[in-house]
């Protein structure tokens, strides 16, 4: 059974940084381009970022691009999503999922718990 489990969320300062990990089965990263999703305060969840199953191909949502990057390492079975000059707006709870289709969305029924980023202006 596909378990992913996410962490490294937490509380910042606007500006500031952190780094989200996503652990993942041999299955799920060997057969799946994998992203990650956030569901801000009051919202519904939305797509943020991917990456393809090699790693060689990634898309960002526009609100995103050039301040998080999304990496994986497929021999630690992980994704990670590195966010830097974080701004109150990107309040929220993030999920990762393997991930299709354009737009992307998220292939498991089954979502996580996922982590959760605060910031604070």
């Amino acid at each position: 059974q596909v378990q992913l489990v996410e962490s490294g969320g937490g509380l910042v300062q606007a500006g500031g940084s952190l780094r989200l990990s996503c652990a993942a089965s041999e299955r799920t990263v060997s057969s799946y381009g994998m992203g990650w999703f956030r569901r801000p305060p009051g919202k519904e969840r939305e797509f943020v970022a991917r990456i393809s199953r090699s790693g060689s191909n990634t898309d960002y949502v526009d609100s995103v691009k050039g301040r998080f990057t999304i990496s994986r390492d497929n021999g630690q079975n992980t994704v990670y999503l590195q966010m830097n000059s974080l701004k109150p707006e990107d309040t929220a709870v993030y999920y990762c999922n393997a991930v299709a289709g354009s737009p992307p969305f998220g292939i498991f029924n089954s979502w996580g718990q996922g982590t959760q980023v605060t910031v604070s202006s």
